[in-house]
């Protein structure tokens, strides 16, 4: 494989290419129908021929191609035990691996980055990467200093690549609609869109990093790797060992599952109120888990390496109080109370009226995790409430398509979701209550004592997403 974005011309075909034979399989599905086979047996036959399809291509071209597959590939336990299992192994590549940037490119943009003795800053250094994604590769060495490190070469015309391949996706995702169930997937390729700048910009990933690095420096549970050099395509950063979170999904003990659940979803609680980032690529790729050898915890513990802050949510006041008190109030049953907040909020527009006992119970499916003492996330759950949001003739569905997502909250709203199917994909058994209480604002009754939960922020506009179209 040569460097991105190959030529212009072939990536953009490949990926025209498939919507065309997403509509050659539904006319083919078409014919099955009338032939006497159930439209569900050919409809899970299409869901299925579509992703093979899309992932080996999302795969191929790396870039924003990428991107979009690995956002996708975290909603993998919506999908029906019989449709996910087949190609299963297939989206896990994509968030570990991709052809390689040959080694002669490797070595023109190091040269060109830190000039032409790059190669005298390190001690050894691994020409063979140790993993690839969407806008870079990572190499393995060892710094001058001794110290081991992770090499991120970003690869060349990137940025055109992610442009390129998003604006193409932008004009056919709907007709991937039936790939994820209650999922609309406009709104994803959208926000990737937007963030195009900043995650190609490595002094960003890096000031956020060393942020992230220096808040959790002595913390117990979560490890981030320091940044040792930054130029503008090349990220060196402490090098991290462990259990990549993919090979936890495919074959961890239930203790290792459990574990790592927890640790996400403290990640996830925490990260924002400490940092006032919010880590904003939560697929399986990015973490580790570290055995107590390397974590320096007690015996039969683990630590959550976390890696890659390319994509990160600036939140100075951490999560939008508005969040945890509405969360609270749908637990506590208070229809009246919760809708009122949804409206000044913007998530009901003005033009709309809903019964709030209809709005409460939309809601309280979703919030089982925060409900119970413990709670096990499966993909079986995953299904129900992708089921019950995607199906035009349940209630739910109805009333989510009238529900409205202001902009502030789109990438919160992503970043819980993704969260929630890895934690799917897990199996694990998670005390989700107990991370809420202790780090989203309003979600405790003492919040609701100090403070009625709202912001000050701009309601959604006209393109603001349904819950509906934003929610899997």
């Amino acid at each position: 494989m040569s460097d991105l974005p190959r030529k212009a011309v072939t990536r953009t075909a490949k990926l025209a290419a498939l919507p065309l034979g997403f509509a050659g399989r539904s006319a083919w599905g078409l014919g099955k129908r009338i032939g006497g086979l159930s439209a569900e047996l050919v409809g899970h036959d299409l869901q299925k021929r579509t992703a093979e399809q899309l992932f080996k291509v999302l795969g191929e071209l790396k870039g924003g191609a990428m991107k979009f597959g690995q956002a996708l590939s975290v909603f993998e336990s919506a999908l029906p035990e019989e449709i996910a299992g087949p190609y299963r192994a297939t989206l896990t590549k994509l968030q570990e691996a991709a052809p390689p940037m040959p080694t002669s490119t490797v070595h023109e943009v190091l040269a060109e980055q830190m000039g032409e003795d790059w190669l005298e800053l390190f001690e050894e250094f691994d020409d063979m990467p140790s993993a690839a994604a969407s806008i870079g590769q990572v190499h393995h060495a060892v710094w001058h200093d001794g110290r081991e490190v992770a090499v991120k070469v970003q690869y060349p015309g990137a940025g055109e690549a992610l442009i390129s391949d998003l604006t193409q996706l932008g004009r056919f995702v709907r007709m991937l609609g039936p790939l994820i169930p209650g999922m609309d997937i406009k709104p994803l390729v959208s926000e990737l869109r937007d963030r195009v700048t900043e995650e190609l910009d490595y002094g960003l990933e890096s000031q956020a990093q060393k942020l992230y690095a220096e808040e959790f420096a002595e913390d117990p549970d979560v490890v981030i790797p320091d940044v040792v050099h930054q130029c503008e395509r090349v990220l060196v950063t402490e090098w991290m060992d462990g259990v990549p979170l993919a090979e936890v999904i495919s074959d961890g003990t239930q203790e290792e599952r459990d574990r790592a659940g927890q640790l996400l979803a403290r990640f996830l609680c925490s990260g924002t109120a400490r940092t006032g980032l919010l880590h904003a690529d939560p697929h399986p790729g990015n973490f580790r888990l570290l055995p107590a050898e390397e974590a320096e915890v007690g015996e039969g513990e683990w630590r959550l390496g976390v890696m890659d802050f390319g994509t990160v949510d600036r939140l100075p006041g951490g999560l939008p109080p508005v969040i945890g008190t509405a969360l609270r109030m749908v637990i506590d049953g208070e229809a009246d109370a919760v809708y009122e907040l949804l409206c000044s909020e913007g998530f009901v527009k003005d033009s709309i009226e809903l019964e709030p006992a209809a709005v409460l119970d939309y809601l309280v499916p979703v919030i089982e995790p925060a409900r119970a003492e413990s709670f096990h996330f499966h993909r079986g759950w995953m299904r129900e409430q992708a089921a019950r949001i995607a199906d035009p003739r349940s209630p739910a569905h109805q009333l989510g398509k009238q529900l409205n997502l202001p902009p502030a909250y789109l990438l919160i709203h992503r970043v819980t979701l993704s969260t929630i199917g890895v934690l799917c994909q897990l199996g694990a058994t998670v005390r989700m209550r107990e991370e809420m209480e202790a780090w989203v604002p309003g979600f405790t009754q003492e919040d609701l004592l100090q403070g009625d939960g709202t912001q000050d922020e701009e309601d959604g506009g006209e393109d603001s997403p349904t819950a509906a179209e934003a929610s899997a």
